[in-house]
């Protein structure tokens, strides 16, 4: 199992929650989804977990609970100059570190993503699907598996980040006569209305509550569902305190 994340740091990962976040409640945001990540991962019965990271979590927000997270598992520095070499790149150095395995990769956007979801996936991998895709609604992908990990290097022709991303992923993968099982379809999180979406989706997560401690009554129409709106006196003025989590 494969996470692919950016390192937490106030101003340089979730700018796009900012505002209504500020640069420090995003962060506080994103370590809280990577945190939900590494704990369902963590949870998967018989894999060996690997994250490829990008960035120092010495100087990330929640970067003691992160570290005491990742205890067993394997982290590697991503390469690459944009995402899609980083991806290819992943695979080719989690299938490097343990060769023979297939590789199932996800990132820290989809927080709601479940052990039954990635056990599926697995399955399908070990049951002689050589690949498998999980859309995002936005048109992009929250997961890839692949039995033969070096095929990820396809994805150095696929532009990241646009509507047509899920599509050309899956057009680069028939173009290696690779049969491709499609995985259920999740949201990502790139907005704030991405996130309050996801958040009512698991509202008892670490995630949820970084969301509340941000979200404001007067956008509390907002599709939170069971994710109850902070009043502004009970908001913190930054992020929210390690102890809530």
């Amino acid at each position: 199992m494969l996470v692919v994340a950016k390192a937490p740091v106030p101003g340089r990962v979730k700018t796009r929650l900012c505002p209504p976040a500020g640069p420090e409640q995003a962060a506080w945001i994103a370590a809280a989804a990577l945190l939900d990540t590494i704990e369902v991962v963590s949870a998967v019965p018989d894999v060996v977990p690997v994250l490829a990271l990008e960035g120092e979590l010495s100087a990330a927000v929640g970067s003691g609970p992160i570290v005491e997270a990742l205890d067993g598992w394997t982290v590697l520095a991503q390469r690459g100059r944009d995402l899609s070499e980083r991806l290819a790149a992943a695979h080719a150095d989690a299938a490097d570190r343990y060769p023979g395995s297939a590789v199932l990769q996800i990132g820290m956007d989809t927080p709601q993503v479940t052990v039954a979801m990635l056990t599926e996936a697995l399955d399908r991998l070990g049951g002689g699907v050589p690949a498998v895709l999980g859309p995002a609604h936005d048109g992009g992908w929250w997961a890839l598996g692949l039995c033969e990990p070096e095929h990820a290097e396809v994805l150095c022709g696929v532009p990241m980040s646009r509507s047509d991303t899920a599509d050309r992923t899956l057009a680069a993968l028939h173009g290696r006569d690779l049969a491709v099982g499609i995985l259920p379809s999740l949201s990502d999180v790139d907005n704030m209305a991405d996130a309050v979406a996801v958040a009512a989706a698991v509202p008892d997560g670490r995630f949820a509550a970084a969301v509340r401690a941000v979200v404001a009554p007067e956008v509390s129409t907002a599709p939170l569902g069971a994710v109850p709106t902070v009043p502004a006196a009970d908001r913190p003025a930054a992020a929210p305190r390690l102890a809530a989590w």
